[in-house]
């Protein structure tokens, strides 16, 4: 029988022993941001809204299903009272979906923002 894993310290709370296994890592903070996105994948282009974003992703509320691991492309106005710039400032994204489930009557999609360029004014 093996015994479970201990964190350095040696302790293992109850909390942490009945904690799922499955843990959500985030690489840095995301802020609520409503923007209207295309987005785009290989099954086609959807309308979506941002619900939250950082650096590194993006939680997207769409009315259509994303598999987790497809690429995904979408361009977003940032505007210029969040960026602190004279004027909104057009970003081009891609990515990949990390997990989609169905939330009411919406799908919410994870996706990693794996590289982004700033549009020539």
């Amino acid at each position: 029988m093996t015994t479970p894993s201990k964190p350095e310290s040696g302790i293992q709370s109850t909390a942490a022993a009945k904690a799922p296994l499955r843990q959500e890592l985030r690489c840095a903070v995301r802020f609520p941001v409503a923007l209207p996105v295309l987005l785009t994948t290989d099954g086609g282009e959807f309308a979506a809204v941002t619900r939250n974003m950082s650096a590194s992703g993006v939680l997207l509320e769409l009315d259509h299903s994303l598999m987790p691991g497809a690429e995904i492309r979408f361009s977003l106005r940032m505007p210029h009272s969040v960026l602190g710039t004279p004027q909104d400032v057009l970003v081009h994204c891609a990515g990949r979906v990390i997990r989609c489930c169905l939330s009411q009557k919406l799908y919410l999609a994870a996706a990693t923002i794996d590289d982004y360029r700033f549009a020539e004014h």
